[in-house]
């Protein structure tokens, strides 16, 4: 019986909740310098980095200073080297300075504006990252993320718009709105996988576009429009909305919190509860978990359920927090990007929210990029897609930095073992 192929291949052994984990020993002969240019996060890190100067290069290519310095290269090098320099400069600076800090900004608050953007960015994307890294981890594709996000916006939407609560009894009623609307379409495809064998990835993305038709009829409704236009909803109630948490010249929410305290419970769940210890099971063995008396169906589903509620969350950052209305384009393209993010997550807590981070420091970044230096948006998309390839080939990322592969390493006393009993 082989074991099939898992989005998150873990090769290390399934423990049971609560157990600690036993600290790898170091090969002989091996430096700790040899084992971080051996790991994966060694990887990711240069699979960013490298990302990151393929768009300078294409951001370079497409220079009208560059193109019209290529053309007297061998007369006169030292423009044409000049203006490539001069290219990559405004990339990397106005990346910073919409990403980070805005050094040329004329006060402070401003300073400090491109960090707060791109950890507000970062929210419904490590909502939706953590939805599906967590189907990842029971061998799910749960490509319905932006579906599940559609959901939650419409319910938890609508308790903002429609009900009339006291301050902050209004906001937890319209979180848990928003949850709730992801579960219940992260359940459709879990139990159709569950008890029909269903595909998950075919239902989810069926559901995808139920859910963009559905958000287009409701905001042609009174109940979301009021007296207002068809495509964008009534204002949230200002009771039902993240409090800012650095104040109003800043759009930093609260909403950041409640995605932290989200990766802290999907860590909890997976790594210290019984659920967990079933969830990564299935993911690892399904065949091996039903021998173990592991309710594989069950699972699938709880599963489904768990992440459709944690993309559904993903739906407050913008609804709850910095738009506080419903439009056809709220969910944006977080659900798709979050496949990326929990891919280069390695489908972990931790991961998830650091990939939120980056890739909501990249959005936040375009904008100064086309701004400042005339880079168009795209650039950075393409240096998005660029990392999720460098992420899906780890032994290319390996061969241009010339790092050391421990899966060689792991299989070649292996091999030789092999060989000495067939000489044998």
């Amino acid at each position: 019986m082989t074991q099939s192929t898992q989005p998150d291949a873990d090769p290390t052994p399934i423990q049971q909740p609560g157990e600690a984990d036993a600290s790898p020993k170091r090969a002989p002969g091996r430096s700790l310098i040899h084992d971080v240019m051996a790991s994966s996060g060694m990887v990711i890190a240069l699979a960013i980095v490298l990302a990151l100067v393929i768009g300078a290069v294409l951001v370079a290519m497409f220079d009208a200073r560059v193109q019209e310095t290529a053309s007297y290269l061998f007369a006169r090098p030292s423009d044409f080297f000049g203006a490539v320099g001069h290219s990559f400069s405004g990339y990397f600076t106005s990346l910073f300075r919409g990403a980070l800090f805005d050094y040329q900004a004329d006060s402070l608050p401003s300073m400090l504006r491109p960090i707060t953007e791109s950890i507000t960015n970062s929210v419904p994307l490590i909502f939706a990252g953590l939805s599906v890294a967590l189907a990842f981890r029971a061998g799910l594709f749960n490509i319905g993320a932006q579906g599940q996000l559609i959901l939650g916006a419409l319910l938890g939407g609508y308790v903002g718009i429609a009900w009339e609560l006291p301050l902050g009894l209004h906001l937890l009623v319209a979180v848990i709105g928003a949850a709730l609307g992801g579960a219940i379409w992260g359940a459709i495809p879990g139990i159709l996988k569950a008890r029909a064998g269903a595909n998950e990835v075919i239902v989810t993305i069926m559901l995808n576009s139920v859910a963009l038709y559905l958000l287009s009829y409701c905001l042609k409704t009174t109940t979301y429009i009021g007296q207002g236009f068809a495509g964008k909803s009534e204002q949230m109630s200002s009771s039902a909305v993240y409090p800012l948490l650095i104040g109003s010249p800043f759009r930093l929410h609260s909403g950041i919190i409640v995605a932290l305290l989200a990766a802290v419970f999907v860590w909890w769940l997976l790594e210290r509860s019984t659920l967990g210890f079933e969830i990564r099971a299935a993911g690892a063995n399904p065949a091996a978990a039903r021998t173990a008396g592991v309710s594989v169906n069950r699972t699938i589903i709880l599963t489904m359920i768990i992440a459709g509620a944690l993309a559904g969350l993903g739906a407050t950052g913008p609804v709850l927090g910095t738009e506080r209305f419903l439009s056809n384009g709220v969910a944006a393209s977080f659900g798709f990007d979050a496949i990326t993010v929990a891919l280069l997550g390695r489908s972990r807590p931790s991961g998830v929210v650091f990939a939120g981070f980056l890739f909501g420091a990249l959005n936040a970044g375009a904008a100064q990029m086309q701004a400042a230096a005339g880079i168009p948006v795209d650039i950075v998309q393409v240096a998005q897609a660029v990392i999720v390839l460098f992420i899906a080939a780890p032994p290319l990322v390996r061969w241009v930095f010339r790092l050391p592969d421990p899966d060689r390493e792991a299989r070649a006393p292996r091999a030789r073992t092999a060989k000495k009993e067939v000489a044998a």
